[in-house]
């Protein structure tokens, strides 16, 4: 059982659920266009399996029986993304009337349950379209994005109770371009210092338009991994520190100081976009709240070889079905860093944490223990920066079902809900009866 209850947190503080449009929807149906993950997973050897988000969870069609178990939980908001490509399916021109419909129909399903939304206008799924102009890689996306953005609020964001541009900048950016782990792929110095610049202009424009639409209580969502290094030398923590300013520091400086790292411009600036400096007026558009995901630390050893030049080292701690050590201080001490660097006294929410492990059915029943522990301790990290005065309104547990996960394929399961791929059935594991009977009291 959990630890802590809803009586342990201030009378306002926010309880939600996360998913993304992608991973659960299925984008096979309902007027869809390509995305660049469709191409990506039907590259061979780009996903587990070969497998891909074209049914996955079919929330498209069960999404009453999905937010039926959300509000049976107790939660006071879900955490849900659009898909650009439902609503654009060529990325610009005509909307969709079938996409619009069905976040329309979506909307007051949450509504009517009670429940808050809380939108991420992007989670990953770039239409292919965009991708063969460019995409992250050319600036015209920032115009695109910011309409895409007036086209799907224009339809819903009147019940919106919080919006976000972007989800995660580092994974649609790092990951997907110099690392090349994620759509589309690319191992490109030059590609991604291009997407980190503009993810950030897209951000910044998607802002605009949602204020000229009157919308309010619009943030940013990052992501976060401490980054400890593998020992106390000279080179070891300037590793680690370089990963810190890549994945850690990067987007929150353009965001809340209109600045790039030092560090970074050393090693991206000549990959920049032209006149890069002069952007910062729009990406520093004011937001009303800061948003943190946080799953584990990475420990940073320098190895020979160009910039960035560090690897990762494995850690001794506890790893979930991702291999990603259990780390609850990591979260305390951005929390309380993020106030004391960034925000200031902007409202935070820790808009995603969970983790993956191999959850099984047994006798109608999933039992996962590991899981309920994993949160007990990220919330008491939690209560444990609120108690200190860190201005932290609310947490979202990731992810409310077991779904596509990228690159891995259905494989690796975050949910609270366990689902048979095959069947498609549901079953509430163990910590969601854990989470309800928490926020019951």
């Amino acid at each position: 059982m959990l630890t802590l209850n809803r009586s342990d947190f201030p009378k306002d503080f926010m309880f939600g659920t996360a998913t993304s449009s992608y991973q659960i929807e299925g984008h096979g149906f309902g007027g869809a266009g390509p995305t660049h993950w469709d191409s990506f997973a039907a590259t061979p050897g780009n996903v587990t399996r070969a497998e891909n988000g074209l049914r996955a969870c079919d929330h498209y069609h069960r999404f009453e029986e999905d937010l039926d178990l959300v509000a049976a939980a107790g939660f006071d908001s879900y955490r849900f993304s659009t898909s650009w490509g439902r609503v654009m399916p060529e990325g610009r021109g005509a909307p969709n009337p079938e996409g619009l419909d069905f976040y329309d129909r979506l909307t007051d399903a949450m509504l009517e349950r009670g429940l808050k939304p809380c939108a991420t206008l992007y989670h990953w799924e770039l239409p292919q379209p965009l991708a063969d102009l460019g995409g992250w890689r050319n600036r015209d996306i920032a115009g695109w994005f910011a309409d895409f953005t007036e086209v799907i609020m224009g339809r819903i964001g009147d019940r919106m109770h919080s919006v976000a541009p972007i989800n995660e900048p580092w994974c649609v950016t790092w990951l997907s371009h110099f690392l090349g782990h994620h759509a589309p792929g690319m191992r490109d110095i030059r590609a991604t210092a291009r997407a980190m610049h503009h993810v950030l202009l897209s951000h910044g424009r998607s802002i605009q338009a949602m204020r000229g639409l009157g919308m309010s209580n619009l943030g940013a969502v990052f992501n976060f991994e401490w980054a400890q290094p593998v020992d106390d030398t000279p080179e070891a923590i300037a590793a680690a520190d370089l990963y810190d300013d890549i994945y850690n520091r990067f987007f929150l400086s353009g965001v809340f100081k209109g600045e790039y790292p030092e560090r970074i411009i050393d090693g991206l600036g000549e990959h920049l976009p032209k006149g890069w400096q002069d952007d910062f007026g729009t990406i520093t558009a004011p937001v009303d709240w800061c948003g943190l995901n946080y799953y584990t630390r990475k420990i940073i050893a320098p190895c020979d070889g160009p910039w960035p030049a560090h690897t990762e080292v494995d850690g001794p701690l506890p790893k979930t079905q991702m291999g990603w050590e259990i780390y609850p201080d990591g979260l305390y001490k951005f929390l309380k860093r993020t106030v004391a660097d960034y925000t200031g006294d902007l409202p935070l929410f820790v808009t995603e944490n969970g983790m993956a492990a191999a959850d099984t059915v047994v006798d109608g029943a999933c039992f996962d223990p590991d899981r309920i522990d994993y949160i007990n301790q990220h919330l008491q990290r939690v209560k444990q920066a609120a108690d200190e005065g860190v201005p932290v309104q609310g947490y979202f547990l990731w992810s409310l079902m077991d779904n596509f996960e990228w690159a891995l394929g259905y494989e690796k399961r975050f949910g609270l809900v366990h689902v048979d791929f095959d069947s498609l059935k549901r079953t509430p594991k163990a910590s969601y009866e854990a989470i309800k009977r928490a926020l019951s009291k």
